[in-house]
């Protein structure tokens, strides 16, 4: 447990300001996709790029490449969040899944874990820091939750809760404590936000 704790310390003495700048705009990110505020978009790129740049720095291709894809996702949702009708009304809402979307979601989900699995295995020769089958599992999920997301999907949130528990662990032993404790704090608004989403609907299904 101490050396657990030095290493956290030392690690957040290590921290940069790009890292710092990063997990307070994802923080935010989520806190507007919670009140389902449309600021979760942009605030969510500053973010994303960031990311992009420091993942790449430490050889983390998985979560380069997962926050290279909510960037691209980011402006998708933005533009479905925005949409209104003639009487100036959101026309995406919250809403569940039913059956078929969540098979589809499954699939997606383990589409993507396979082939980011294979293609992390091959690189691990030369990305040092990749660990396959936990960066696999850690983007697959990230993937997922934020397609749903962008879809106002309650299930984005379950999404969400399981990307964040494999990143917890996944960036403290990658020697990013900061962004580690970035997840636990993700973990919670999740929570939160799941809440939220679902008092939105009502509590049932549509």
């Amino acid at each position: 447990m101490q050396g657990l704790l030095e290493k956290l310390i030392h690690d957040l003495q290590q921290t940069g300001w790009l890292e710092y700048t990063a997990v307070i705009a994802g923080i935010a990110s989520v806190w507007f996709s919670k009140k389902e505020n449309i600021w979760v978009y942009p605030v969510g790129l500053i973010n994303t790029v960031i990311y992009i740049f420091l993942s790449l720095q430490n050889h983390l291709i998985g979560e380069a490449s997962v926050n290279f894809y909510y960037t691209v996702v980011s402006i998708y949702g933005w533009l479905l969040w925005a949409r209104k009708d003639v009487g100036n009304h959101h026309v995406l809402k919250i809403s569940y899944s039913n059956r078929k979307e969540w098979a589809t979601q499954l699939a997606f989900f383990a589409f993507f874990y396979v082939a980011l699995f294979f293609i992390l295995s091959f690189l691990k020769t030369y990305f040092e820091g990749a660990i396959p089958w936990a960066d696999a599992f850690a983007s697959a999920t990230a993937y997922t939750g934020m397609w749903l997301m962008a879809r106002k999907k309650v299930e984005s949130w379950y999404w969400w809760i399981a990307t964040n528990l494999a990143s917890i662990p996944l960036y403290f032993v990658k020697n990013m404590a900061m962004t580690s404790i970035y997840y636990v704090i993700l973990l919670v608004l999740a929570f939160m936000g799941l809440s939220e989403w679902r008092k939105r609907t009502g509590f049932t299904n549509k």
